[in-house]
């Protein structure tokens, strides 16, 4: 079959807090509603073409009475709002038993553990944001070359460490041996390098992040297509969330131009199979630093380049694009992500788009794809078409 599938997440954009949203702290969040009301301005017309307004209250998007495609909302089921287990139920791997975490720091012999086997003492050990945190210890850092150690609200241990004092292969080094000891009832869901550069005062963030998840724990959309010979690339941190299984092809784009010109590519070389994309900056950059207003203007960014897409798409192929959770930029409460649901706009050029309803499981969106390709529906999902 020469059928071209494209999966797109816009990594935090959530659409409502889910009924349970209270047990995490975020009753009322709405990333995209909050969003969209605190610019004021903004200009999304593929996304308004796509329907995504019927999902919005009133007035936030011009209504489009016959939309290009479908459109709907998905539910998350598993436990937890963060991008491995949304992005693992979206592959038909819900998680039903929350991943531990660390409101406290982690325990006390976990660190000496890992102090002796990277041969450094640590800093921190403390819940923080990621910019706060290199702001308060960056310069204690560099003083002393101790690597900082911190976690959220999620499932994590991170490692942050200025360039030029650890070099990203050491800082990568120091994330391996953290893995190796995470296990059992400490198995967090992921343990992320977090390099910076910088003076005090003036610490910057920098692309060399890397994630180091544990792996699904059961099979997957990916693992699926592959073993049928289907193709599967994954752009941005696609291949970190999945620890490379099921992946023949992939491109570890830092940011979302980057990887827009990626999946260019990837469409320009007409070759069939899967493109599974993740558009980061969204969550990264703007949803846990606050800020609305250039969380919009990458929105505006995204749907344009998301509307030349669509344009080169032929009658075969597909184009789904959903979410894997919120990150509310307007919520102060906290820094860290926000238990929503998420939109779903599907098209398929020279269809007519119709309501999806407001679907169980991000897995739908999985279970689309192995329709598309005509494989048995092996996973908790439904087709959304």
């Amino acid at each position: 079959m020469r059928r071209r599938v494209l999966l797109i997440v816009l990594d935090g954009v959530g659409i409502g807090a889910l009924p349970d949203a209270g047990a995490y702290g975020d009753d009322g969040a709405n990333t995209l509603a909050h969003a969209l009301q605190t610019a004021g301005h903004y200009s999304l017309p593929f996304f308004t073409m796509c329907g995504l307004g019927r999902l919005l209250p009133d007035g936030m998007l011009p209504f489009v009475s016959a939309p290009l495609a479908s459109w709907g909302i998905l539910q998350e089921v598993s436990a937890g709002k963060d991008t491995v287990v949304g992005h693992w139920e979206m592959m038909g791997v819900p998680t039903l038993n929350p991943f531990p975490t660390f409101p406290h720091g982690f325990p006390s012999d976990l660190i000496m553990s890992f102090e002796r086997a990277i041969g450094r003492k640590t800093l921190g050990n403390i819940v923080a944001s990621g910019t706060e945190i290199i702001e308060q210890l960056g310069e204690e850092h560099l003083r002393t070359g101790f690597p900082i150690v911190y976690t959220s609200a999620d499932s994590v241990f991170q490692i942050a460490a200025h360039e030029k004092m650890v070099p990203l292969e050491e800082l990568y080094r120091y994330c391996r041996q953290a893995r190796a000891l995470l296990t059992g009832e400490l198995a967090v869901a992921r343990v992320i390098a977090r390099p910076f550069n910088g003076e005090p005062g003036h610490f910057v963030r920098t692309a060399g992040r890397q994630d180091y998840p544990l792996p699904p724990p059961g099979t997957t959309v990916l693992d699926i297509l592959t073993a049928h010979g289907i193709a599967v690339t994954a752009l941005g941190k696609i291949v970190d969330i999945f620890v490379g299984r099921g992946i023949t092809h992939y491109n570890h784009t830092p940011h979302n131009a980057e990887t827009m010109k990626a999946l260019e590519g990837w469409l320009a070389a007409k070759e069939p199979g899967f493109c599974f994309v993740n558009f980061g900056d969204f969550d990264m950059l703007w949803g846990h630093r606050r800020l609305p207003l250039e969380f919009v203007h990458s929105l505006e960014e995204v749907d344009k380049g998301l509307s030349n897409i669509a344009q080169r798409l032929k009658e075969d192929d597909l184009l789904i694009i959903t979410a894997d959770h919120g990150n509310d930029p307007t919520f102060l409460t906290h820094t860290d992500h926000t238990r929503e649901q998420v939109p779903v706009l599907v098209y398929a050029p020279g269809k007519s788009g119709h309501f999806l309803g407001v679907r169980p499981s991000l897995a739908d969106a999985g279970a689309t794809v192995l329709a598309a390709f005509q494989l048995p529906i092996s996973i908790p999902g439904q087709p959304l078409i």
